[in-house]
């Protein structure tokens, strides 16, 4: 599921660097600001949808669409509006209402989610009709974009991270910001998670639900967590799997995602080099270093794509980063690395890839708030999306004097959390910086929720979204929260995991809650699927 490709995973955390992240990203921050008056929403809640058949030669025939018109800025309700398109599926039994999925990212598009992978959650429509959403600034729903690339600035991620020339590297990183907000439209400065979370309470009472029935993965559980605290009234049967953070910084979590892949990476070439088509041979020490110069002499010298653009060793990292999270994908990744070296083909590591690489960007964003066509949604739109929305969720903008200062050190924690990922999750960081700041509702108010039992699954070995993190934002969120301890490996249980994907649906369809502490063992049959398959 594409909560699985997301681009900017967060990880596990390396102690020492969370110290810097905290020091240098919590200094000298204002109080979050009061909470304004509600405006009038009323006629926003009062929308019936329409639905028909989703047009598009990628859409089952039975898939419906319909979409949703919100507040642009629900602060200034009259100020403008946009419209959020909406899929589903109908119910096969007798429905109790609609059950709303969310696949993550942020920025991962729900429509192209659902048609794909529609088959694994069918099971579900025996009680519900299983709905999703494509979140403002996100596929048809007002998509943001950072342009096609020809920038210079819009094409940092791809350049070294130059920490010896700080002015310069800032003043690059303020252009890019400058041209996401010019590439994406007024949607930009209305994106993040908390206005998502009341686009999730506008849909919801058009699908004439009375509470919230949803199922978050990866990101999606962040979503969820700030759902339930803004309208804890509302909350019906909520799974959150794969569980975010809710108090770590970018910064941190960007360092601990950067050991997260790194570990990840380390058990694939454990792995790899016990087979004979590896490419970087049966030496397991060597093959280490021979990824990092595979890196390094792919930024230094990026080879062309069928595309007409490029592929860096930082787009290779991304690759790789995709792959890791499942293991069930190892064999794909030792095909398409063994391509890349052997021949300098791309299109096997191109496919891990979820955005930036690929068509050039239309540049037809729309002003008017209306649904934009499929084939007019940017390629980098997941990326741009993801970045915009982690942004606006993070409260943290050290100035341009703190920054440089501790620039140097901040390297060195990313470089020694990975040596291949830690450029990568440092530039990721880094290009928050000349965006507005963010939110601190996330990590200062979603706590002691009080509303219906909500069921959090965490992963033992889950390299995106570490099970401690199911933990401490179950303690966080109160005790309205319970914890199913998966102890099988790969990023969320529900696909992974039998015993998971019966309990959580036992919880949606029926109401059986697992009791706490209950876990699911490790899924001996699919924790082989990847050391059984064959080239």
């Amino acid at each position: 599921m594409l909560a699985k490709l997301s681009t900017r995973p967060a990880v596990r955390r390396c102690a020492g660097a969370s110290a810097l992240a905290l020091a240098l990203f919590g200094a000298g921050l204002p109080a979050a600001a009061a909470d304004q008056p509600q405006p009038d929403l009323s006629r926003f809640y009062r929308q019936k949808l329409t639905w028909s058949p989703c047009r598009g030669t990628a859409m089952p025939k039975d898939l419906q669409c319909a979409k949703v018109t919100v507040p642009l800025d629900y602060a200034r309700p009259r100020a403008g509006t946009l419209d959020v398109a909406l899929a589903r599926y109908r119910a096969s039994g007798t429905s109790q209402g609609s059950l709303l999925l969310n696949f993550g990212g942020p920025g991962a598009a729900g429509i192209p989610s659902l048609a794909a992978e529609g088959k694994q959650f069918m099971d579900l429509t025996k009680g519900y009709d299983l709905v999703t959403f494509d979140p403002r600034g996100v596929g048809r729903s007002s998509p943001v974009s950072c342009g096609d690339g020809s920038d210079e600035a819009s094409a940092v991620t791809e350049k070294d991270t130059d920490i010896s020339r700080p002015r310069t590297l800032l003043n690059r990183l303020r252009q890019a910001a400058d041209q996401c907000a010019r590439s994406s439209g007024p949607v930009l400065a209305h994106i993040g998670t908390m206005n998502a979370s009341r686009d999730l309470d506008v849909i919801r009472q058009a699908l004439g639900d009375d509470r919230l029935n949803y199922l978050g993965f990866s990101y999606g559980s962040r979503l969820g967590a700030v759902y339930a605290a803004q309208f804890p009234g509302k909350v019906g049967r909520v799974v959150l799997d794969g569980v975010d953070t809710l108090t770590e910084s970018l910064a941190e979590q960007g360092v601990a995602g950067a050991e997260g892949q790194q570990t990840a990476l380390d058990d694939f070439l454990d792995w790899c080099t016990t087979d004979l088509g590896c490419p970087f041979g049966r030496d397991r020490r060597r093959a280490g270093d021979q990824v990092i110069r595979l890196v390094r002499s792919l930024d230094e010298n990026p080879v062309p794509t069928d595309f007409g653009g490029s592929f860096s060793g930082q787009d290779l990292v991304g690759a790789i980063g995709q792959a890791l999270y499942s293991r069930d994908l190892w064999p794909s990744l030792e095909r398409a690395l063994a391509s890349l070296v052997d021949d300098g083909d791309t299109r096997g590591v191109l496919a891990f890839t979820t955005g930036g690489i690929g068509l050039p960007s239309h540049e037809r964003h729309r002003t008017d708030g209306g649904l934009t066509d499929a084939q007019d949604v940017p390629a980098d739109n997941l990326p741009a999306a993801l970045m915009a929305i982690n942004c606006a969720d993070d409260p943290d903008r050290p100035t341009a004097a703190r920054l440089t200062e501790d620039l140097t050190d901040l390297r060195a924690a990313y470089d020694q959390a990975s040596p291949v990922f830690g450029r990568y999750r440092l530039t990721q960081l880094l290009l928050c910086y000349g965006r507005p700041r963010g939110t601190d509702f996330i990590r200062d108010r979603v706590k002691d929720v009080r509303s219906a039992k909500m069921l959090l699954v965490g992963t033992r070995g889950d390299p995106a979204t570490p099970y401690r993190w199911a933990v401490e934002t179950a303690d966080r969120l109160g005790p309205s929260a319970v914890v199913l301890d998966n102890k099988g490996e790969g990023h969320t249980g529900y696909s992974s995991s039998l015993c998971v994907h019966r309990k959580v649906n036992d919880f949606l369809l029926y109401g059986s809650l697992p009791a706490s502490g209950s876990s699911c063992p490790a899924d001996a049959s699919r924790q082989s699927v990847a050391s059984d398959s064959t080239g």
